[in-house]
């Protein structure tokens, strides 16, 4: 058995596909089969039940595939060792964030981040909150930015970053438009425009204005949007209203597109930013850097939360 047996395997069980996991790894798929069988023989088990259609993995192989995830990440640390012993921060960083966060959080840190920590390299990837943490568990990300909170999770650590408050998007001709505060009970539900199901924006939309349920809006469920940025062409299509995290009212959206932001009148209008990352992950002085450049570079429309 060996570290690229263990690789091999692992792409197997992520892919389900021989030949895919060939191609992630940069081999024949007649040289990862082999390796396989060799190393399902080498332990006398069963890693992956093979059919014509599909390739599923084992219940021993899974409880296997966890260790080698586990000694793969080990392995990598011992090289990052090597690394910090010139330099502690050095190496790529691979770090998630949602949809509704990235495009306006990443704009004000990685200029700073590049000038500060030139020797790391942030490896980018937007998803939505479940994929982040599955691909977390899974080791195939170093940490996540997200705003829903985690359930107990003793493989998981957290820290909250900043809270951000909700703001209240509506056309230029809405009725609210001479109204000086907006407050919750101002908010027709009727006409409230939420993301697509799966996006926590959506979710938090419903909570913050005590909804049980998505509204009916008459047919207009079918322009639930996939992005923030669509959501908003909505809105100032005249399709009705949204709250919108407070750092992407800096977006470019806000000049000539027919949108009034106004803030939210409301104690808990508000979202909690976390950077979540795996409590094994080795280079914990690298994530307490990148959050140290998230705090120092944040704008007064969001509150820093001391660590």
């Amino acid at each position: 058995m060996n570290l690229r047996d263990l690789q091999y395997i692992i792409a197997v069980a992520e892919t389900r596909h021989f030949g895919r996991a060939a191609e992630r790894c940069f081999v024949s798929q007649p040289t990862l089969s082999g390796q396989i069988k060799k190393l399902e023989e080498e332990l006398g088990v069963v890693i992956f039940e093979r059919t014509n259609r599909s390739v599923e993995v084992t219940p021993i192989g899974e409880d296997i595939i966890k260790h080698a995830r586990l000694i793969i990440e080990q392995s990598d640390a011992i090289r990052q060792l090597a690394r910090a012993h010139q330099d502690p921060l050095a190496g790529p960083l691979r770090v998630g964030a949602i949809p509704t966060l990235s495009p306006y959080l990443m704009p004000l840190i990685l200029r700073p981040l590049r000038e500060t920590y030139p020797q790391m390299r942030l490896v980018l990837a937007e998803e939505i909150t479940e994929k982040l943490l599955d691909r977390l568990r899974r080791h195939g990300l170093d940490a996540a930015l997200i705003a829903t909170r985690i359930d107990d999770d003793p493989d998981l650590d957290t820290i909250e970053l900043f809270r951000e408050p909700f703001w209240f998007a509506h056309p230029r001709d809405h009725a609210l438009y001479m109204k000086e505060e907006i407050e919750l009970s101002d908010i027709d539900n009727e006409q409230l425009l939420l993301l697509a199901e799966g996006h926590c924006l959506a979710d938090q939309a419903m909570e913050i204005c005590k909804l049980g349920e998505r509204p009916d809006q008459d047919g207009l469920a079918d322009l639930r949007a996939a992005s923030l940025e669509t959501l908003l062409q909505l809105v100032g299509a005249g399709f009705g209203c949204t709250l919108v995290p407070a750092l992407a009212i800096r977006g470019s959206w806000t000049t000539d597109s027919g949108i009034i932001v106004r803030p939210l009148h409301a104690a808990d209008a508000y979202r909690t930013i976390r950077l979540v990352f795996r409590h094994s992950f080795p280079r914990q002085a690298a994530l307490h850097a990148l959050t140290q450049i998230i705090e120092n570079n944040l704008p007064n429309t969001v509150k820093a939360i001391a660590p």
